[in-house]
Protein backbone atom coordinates (compact mmCIF):
# COMPACT_ATOMS: atom_id res chain seq x y z
CA UNK A 1 0.00 0.00 0.00
CA UNK A 2 1.89 3.37 -1.28
CA UNK A 3 2.29 5.69 1.55
CA UNK A 4 3.22 9.50 2.25
CA UNK A 5 5.82 9.59 4.98
CA UNK A 6 5.60 12.57 6.86
CA UNK A 7 2.23 13.61 5.97
CA UNK A 8 -0.58 14.59 8.67
CA UNK A 9 -3.01 10.94 8.69
CA UNK A 10 -5.63 12.57 7.03
CA UNK A 11 -3.65 13.80 4.21
CA UNK A 12 -2.13 10.38 4.03
CA UNK A 13 -6.34 8.68 3.83
CA UNK A 14 -7.36 11.45 1.53
CA UNK A 15 -4.52 10.35 -0.81
CA UNK A 16 -5.68 6.84 -0.38
CA UNK A 17 -9.40 7.69 -1.91
CA UNK A 18 -8.18 9.83 -4.33
CA UNK A 19 -5.84 6.70 -5.54
CA UNK A 20 -8.51 4.19 -5.59
CA UNK A 21 -10.51 6.84 -7.76
CA UNK A 22 -8.05 6.99 -10.29
CA UNK A 23 -8.13 4.80 -13.29
CA UNK A 24 -4.87 3.52 -12.95
CA UNK A 25 -3.76 3.71 -16.41
CA UNK A 26 -0.53 4.69 -15.34
CA UNK A 27 -0.58 6.90 -19.08
CA UNK A 28 1.00 10.34 -17.39
CA UNK A 29 -1.51 12.68 -19.47
CA UNK A 30 -2.40 14.29 -16.24
CA UNK A 31 1.16 16.00 -15.62
CA UNK A 32 2.43 13.48 -13.28
CA UNK A 33 4.50 9.64 -13.90
CA UNK A 34 2.03 7.95 -12.15
CA UNK A 35 -1.27 7.74 -10.96
CA UNK A 36 -0.11 7.78 -7.45
CA UNK A 37 2.02 10.68 -7.58
CA UNK A 38 -1.04 12.08 -8.91
CA UNK A 39 -3.07 11.46 -6.64
CA UNK A 40 -0.05 12.74 -3.90
CA UNK A 41 -0.11 16.17 -5.11
CA UNK A 42 -4.40 16.60 -5.11
CA UNK A 43 -4.13 15.64 -1.40
CA UNK A 44 -1.51 18.11 -0.65
CA UNK A 45 -3.34 20.61 -2.65
CA UNK A 46 -0.82 20.71 -5.49
CA UNK A 47 -2.99 19.73 -8.35
CA UNK A 48 -6.41 20.43 -9.51
CA UNK A 49 -8.77 17.36 -9.84
CA UNK A 50 -9.55 17.63 -13.82
CA UNK A 51 -6.35 16.34 -15.33
CA UNK A 52 -7.50 13.13 -15.91
CA UNK A 53 -8.54 12.16 -19.31
CA UNK A 54 -8.88 8.51 -19.05
CA UNK A 55 -11.46 9.27 -15.57
CA UNK A 56 -13.29 11.72 -17.93
CA UNK A 57 -16.04 13.93 -16.02
CA UNK A 58 -17.13 10.63 -14.32
CA UNK A 59 -13.70 10.54 -12.43
CA UNK A 60 -13.34 14.23 -11.91
CA UNK A 61 -16.84 14.14 -9.81
CA UNK A 62 -15.81 10.77 -7.94
CA UNK A 63 -12.62 13.06 -6.96
CA UNK A 64 -14.77 16.14 -6.86
CA UNK A 65 -16.87 14.16 -3.69
CA UNK A 66 -13.70 13.26 -2.23
CA UNK A 67 -12.13 16.52 -1.96
CA UNK A 68 -14.76 18.68 -1.71
CA UNK A 69 -13.86 20.96 -4.92
CA UNK A 70 -16.33 21.86 -7.47
CA UNK A 71 -16.32 19.44 -10.54
CA UNK A 72 -14.66 21.68 -13.40
CA UNK A 73 -14.57 20.08 -17.12
CA UNK A 74 -11.56 18.03 -17.76
CA UNK A 75 -9.04 20.65 -18.45
CA UNK A 76 -7.77 19.78 -22.40
CA UNK A 77 -4.32 20.71 -21.75
CA UNK A 78 -4.53 17.27 -20.68
CA UNK A 79 -6.28 15.72 -23.12
CA UNK A 80 -9.82 14.77 -24.05
CA UNK A 81 -11.90 11.98 -22.58
CA UNK A 82 -12.59 9.20 -25.33
CA UNK A 83 -13.24 5.71 -25.74
CA UNK A 84 -10.92 2.96 -24.23
CA UNK A 85 -8.37 1.77 -26.98
CA UNK A 86 -5.66 -0.91 -26.97
CA UNK A 87 -2.37 -0.74 -28.69
CA UNK A 88 -1.63 -3.21 -31.76
CA UNK A 89 1.27 -4.16 -33.09
CA UNK A 90 1.49 -5.02 -36.68
CA UNK A 91 4.09 -7.73 -36.43
CA UNK A 92 4.62 -7.99 -39.79
CA UNK A 93 6.59 -4.29 -39.44
CA UNK A 94 7.80 -5.03 -35.70
CA UNK A 95 11.98 -5.10 -35.88
CA UNK A 96 11.85 -6.63 -32.18
CA UNK A 97 13.75 -3.19 -30.90
CA UNK A 98 12.21 -3.90 -27.16
CA UNK A 99 11.37 -0.11 -27.11
CA UNK A 100 7.66 -0.30 -26.06
CA UNK A 101 8.63 -3.37 -23.72
CA UNK A 102 10.80 -0.86 -21.69
CA UNK A 103 7.77 1.93 -22.16
CA UNK A 104 4.43 -0.43 -20.90
CA UNK A 105 3.67 0.30 -17.68
CA UNK A 106 1.98 -2.90 -16.83
CA UNK A 107 4.08 -4.94 -19.00
CA UNK A 108 1.34 -6.06 -20.98
CA UNK A 109 3.62 -6.51 -24.18
CA UNK A 110 5.17 -9.56 -24.64
CA UNK A 111 8.49 -10.08 -26.50
CA UNK A 112 12.29 -10.27 -26.73
CA UNK A 113 15.21 -8.68 -28.32
CA UNK A 114 14.83 -9.16 -32.56
CA UNK A 115 12.00 -10.97 -31.88
CA UNK A 116 8.24 -10.17 -32.52
CA UNK A 117 6.28 -8.35 -30.15
CA UNK A 118 2.94 -9.00 -29.06
CA UNK A 119 -0.26 -7.42 -27.15
CA UNK A 120 -1.81 -8.71 -24.43
CA UNK A 121 -5.00 -6.92 -24.72
CA UNK A 122 -6.64 -7.92 -21.14
CA UNK A 123 -3.22 -6.50 -19.66
CA UNK A 124 -3.28 -3.17 -21.96
CA UNK A 125 -4.40 0.03 -20.01
CA UNK A 126 -4.36 2.14 -23.47
CA UNK A 127 -2.25 4.95 -22.04
CA UNK A 128 -0.56 5.29 -25.70
CA UNK A 129 2.99 5.10 -24.29
CA UNK A 130 4.53 2.72 -26.43
CA UNK A 131 3.48 4.96 -29.92
CA UNK A 132 6.11 7.33 -29.32
CA UNK A 133 9.25 4.86 -28.92
CA UNK A 134 8.33 2.99 -31.89
CA UNK A 135 10.62 3.62 -34.31
CA UNK A 136 8.97 1.84 -37.37
CA UNK A 137 5.42 3.26 -36.41
CA UNK A 138 4.25 -0.49 -36.25
CA UNK A 139 2.12 -0.10 -33.02
CA UNK A 140 -1.87 1.15 -33.42
CA UNK A 141 -4.47 1.93 -31.30
CA UNK A 142 -7.94 0.04 -31.35
CA UNK A 143 -11.48 1.41 -30.16
CA UNK A 144 -12.31 -1.59 -27.80
CA UNK A 145 -15.34 0.34 -26.13
CA UNK A 146 -17.39 2.16 -28.88
CA UNK A 147 -19.25 4.97 -27.87
CA UNK A 148 -18.32 4.50 -23.72
CA UNK A 149 -15.77 6.83 -22.53
CA UNK A 150 -14.00 7.68 -18.75
CA UNK A 151 -15.63 4.90 -16.23
CA UNK A 152 -18.11 3.67 -18.55
CA UNK A 153 -15.24 1.91 -20.74
CA UNK A 154 -12.93 0.84 -17.95
CA UNK A 155 -14.31 -0.70 -14.99
CA UNK A 156 -12.87 -0.66 -11.24
CA UNK A 157 -11.49 -4.70 -11.75
CA UNK A 158 -9.23 -3.39 -14.67
CA UNK A 159 -8.36 -0.62 -12.85
CA UNK A 160 -7.04 -2.59 -9.96
CA UNK A 161 -5.62 -5.32 -12.29
CA UNK A 162 -3.58 -2.43 -14.33
CA UNK A 163 -2.35 -0.87 -10.70
CA UNK A 164 -1.27 -4.54 -9.65
CA UNK A 165 0.43 -5.56 -12.49
CA UNK A 166 2.62 -1.64 -12.36
CA UNK A 167 3.20 -2.05 -9.27
CA UNK A 168 5.15 -5.62 -9.41
CA UNK A 169 6.87 -4.01 -12.50
CA UNK A 170 8.03 -0.73 -10.84
CA UNK A 171 9.49 -3.61 -8.00
CA UNK A 172 11.04 -5.89 -10.52
CA UNK A 173 12.65 -3.18 -12.42
CA UNK A 174 14.18 -1.94 -8.56
CA UNK A 175 15.00 -5.63 -8.20
CA UNK A 176 16.94 -6.00 -11.82
CA UNK A 177 18.46 -2.88 -11.07
CA UNK A 178 20.12 -4.05 -7.36
CA UNK A 179 20.98 -7.16 -9.38
CA UNK A 180 23.16 -5.49 -12.14
CA UNK A 181 24.33 -2.84 -9.51
CA UNK A 182 25.94 -6.21 -7.68
CA UNK A 183 27.76 -7.55 -10.91
CA UNK A 184 28.95 -4.67 -11.77
CA UNK A 185 30.47 -4.47 -8.56
CA UNK A 186 31.54 -7.70 -8.48
CA UNK A 187 33.44 -7.24 -12.02
CA UNK A 188 34.89 -3.85 -10.08
CA UNK A 189 36.21 -5.40 -7.31
CA UNK A 190 37.78 -8.48 -9.30
CA UNK A 191 39.63 -5.60 -11.64
CA UNK A 192 40.64 -4.13 -8.57
CA UNK A 193 42.09 -6.96 -6.77
CA UNK A 194 44.16 -7.31 -10.30
CA UNK A 195 44.88 -3.81 -11.17
CA UNK A 196 48.60 -4.45 -12.24
CA UNK A 197 46.98 -7.10 -14.86
CA UNK A 198 44.95 -4.32 -16.61
CA UNK A 199 47.41 -1.76 -16.81
CA UNK A 200 50.12 -1.96 -19.03
CA UNK A 201 53.40 0.06 -18.69
CA UNK A 202 53.03 0.09 -14.70
CA UNK A 203 56.75 0.94 -14.35
CA UNK A 204 58.26 4.08 -12.76
CA UNK A 205 56.12 7.28 -11.80
CA UNK A 206 54.23 7.17 -14.84
CA UNK A 207 53.14 3.77 -14.49
CA UNK A 208 52.48 4.30 -11.07
CA UNK A 209 50.35 7.47 -12.02
CA UNK A 210 48.16 5.37 -14.06
CA UNK A 211 47.46 2.67 -11.61
CA UNK A 212 46.05 5.29 -9.29
CA UNK A 213 44.02 6.94 -11.91
CA UNK A 214 42.05 3.86 -13.00
CA UNK A 215 42.52 2.87 -8.61
CA UNK A 216 40.51 5.99 -8.08
CA UNK A 217 38.05 4.94 -11.12
CA UNK A 218 37.21 1.85 -9.94
CA UNK A 219 36.42 2.72 -6.32
CA UNK A 220 34.25 5.05 -7.52
CA UNK A 221 32.20 2.88 -10.07
CA UNK A 222 32.43 0.27 -7.04
CA UNK A 223 31.03 3.36 -3.98
CA UNK A 224 28.36 3.95 -6.65
CA UNK A 225 27.55 0.64 -7.38
CA UNK A 226 27.38 -0.66 -3.88
CA UNK A 227 24.90 2.46 -2.93
CA UNK A 228 22.69 1.54 -5.57
CA UNK A 229 22.55 -2.17 -4.82
CA UNK A 230 21.55 -1.50 -1.33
Amino acid sequence: MPTLPGTAPETQALFLLLNDALPQTQCTRCGFPDCASYAQAMAQGQAPINQCPPGGQAGIERLSKLTGLPAEPLNPAHGTEGPRRVAIIDEAWCIGCTLCIKACPTDAILGANKLMHTVIEPWCTGCELCIPVCPVDCIALENVTGDMTGWAAWSPDQAQTARTRYVNRQQRLIQEDAAHQRLMQAKAAQKLADLSAHTQGTEGAAGQAEMDRKRAIIEAALAKARSRAG
